[in-house]
C-alpha cells in the first residue's frame, strides 16, 4: 500500500543534497521605509552541487529533505499554475504535494483535486500543460516545474483518498469547487454558505456511521476526484544571492532526435554528464536532460 506524507521523500533512495551553505543570515533592510529588496546570502549553487544531474526529480526530493532540515514551513505548498485555451487565461492557486516519484515509468509529481468543476480542471481540459512553482523562503531556495499532466487512476486515488480523514473525504463529495453558492432567497443572514452545510449534511447521512461510530464501508473516491500527476520536462533550480545575481540553473529534457543528446561524456563537458557526473565507471548512458545556467 502506497505511504503518503506531506514530508515528500524520493521514490528511490534517501539523498542529502551537496551545497556550499554557510551560516550566515540573510540581511534584512533595518529600515521599512528604505523599502530595499533583501540581500541573499545563505548559499550559492554551482554545477558541482548538482548532485543528481540526469534526474532533476531527484535533486528535488534532495532540496526538500534539505528545507525540511532547515524547518521551512510547510515545504510542500506550492503555487499551481495553469492556462486555459484558447483564450490563454492564466489562473494560480496554492496546493499541496503529495509525493514526489523520482523512478519508474511515470515519474512526476502528484496532488490531488477536484477535476469536474474547478477552474484548473477546465484548464486542463483544453491544455494539459501545467506548472508548479515551490518558494522556501528560510533557505532562500525557488524550485519551478513545468510539463504535462495526466490523471491517476481510480486504484491510485483511492489509495489516497482512504487516508484522509473522514471530514475530508466527506467534504469532497460534498463540494462542487468553485461552483457559486447561492444564498438563501429567505435568509437574509445567508451568504450562500448554508448550501454548502446543506450538502455535507446530506454526505453524512450517505455514509453514515454505525452506532459504535465506526464508518460502514469504505467511502469510495468521488468519480470527479483525485490524483493527477505532473510530468516534468523543465525543471529549474533557484538559488537566492546577494544584487539580485541569483543562481539559476535549468533541466531541459531532451527528446529523441535532440542534438545533444549524445551519450555521456560526448555532450557539453560537464553538462552532459550523468548522476555525479558519470565519470570513470565505462558506462555510457543516454543523456535525457541538458543542463543550463541561466542568466538572473
Amino acid at each position: 500500500m502506497a505511504t503518503f506524507l506531506s514530508n515528500v521523500m524520493p521514490a528511490t533512495t534517501t539523498t542529502t543534497t551537496t551545497t556550499t551553505a554557510t551560516t550566515a543570515p540573510s540581511a534584512e533592510p533595518t529600515d521599512p521605509a528604505l523599502a530595499q529588496a533583501p540581500q541573499y546570502r545563505a548559499s550559492t549553487l554551482s554545477l558541482p552541487d548538482l548532485a543528481h544531474r540526469d534526474n532533476p526529480l531527484l535533486q528535488f526530493a534532495a532540496w526538500f529533505a534539505h528545507a525540511q532540515a532547515h524547518h521551512v514551513p510547510e515545504p510542500e505548498t506550492a503555487t499551481f499554475s495553469t492556462a486555459h485555451l484558447p483564450s490563454g487565461r492564466v489562473s494560480a492557486r496554492m496546493v499541496y504535494l503529495k509525493q514526489t516519484i523520482a523512478a519508474g515509468p511515470r515519474p512526476g509529481l502528484v496532488l490531488y483535486s477536484n477535476w469536474d468543476s474547478s477552474t484548473k480542471a477546465a484548464d486542463l481540459r483544453s491544455n494539459p500543460r501545467a506548472a508548479l512553482t515551490f518558494w522556501w523562503r528560510p533557505v532562500e531556495r525557488q524550485v519551478r516545474v513545468e510539463g504535462v499532466v495526466e490523471r491517476l487512476s481510480a486504484a491510485e486515488s483511492q489509495a489516497y483518498f482512504d487516508t484522509r480523514i473522514r471530514g475530508s473525504r466527506l467534504g469532497a463529495w460534498a463540494s462542487r469547487q468553485s461552483e457559486v453558492l447561492r444564498p438563501h432567497e429567505r435568509d437574509d443572514a445567508d451568504d450562500g454558505r448554508a448550501e454548502l452545510e446543506k450538502r455535507v449534511r446530506e454526505v453524512e447521512a450517505r455514509f453514515a456511521l454505525d452506532d459504535d461510530d465506526q464508518q460502514q464501508g469504505q467511502i469510495p473516491v468521488p468519480p470527479f476526484w483525485g490524483g493527477v500527476r505532473l510530468v516534468p520536462d523543465l525543471v529549474e533550480f533557484w538559488q537566492g544571492r546577494p544584487s539580485r545575481l541569483h543562481d539559476r540553473f535549468r533541466y531541459t529534457r531532451l527528446r529523441e532526435g535532440d542534438g545533444d543528446g549524445d551519450e555521456d561524456g560526448q555532450g557539453e563537458g560537464e553538462e552532459g554528464a550523468g548522476e555525479g557526473g558519470g565519470e570513470g565507471d565505462g558506462v555510457q548512458r543516454k543523456r535525457m536532460w541538458k543542463i543550463e545556467r541561466l542568466s538572473p
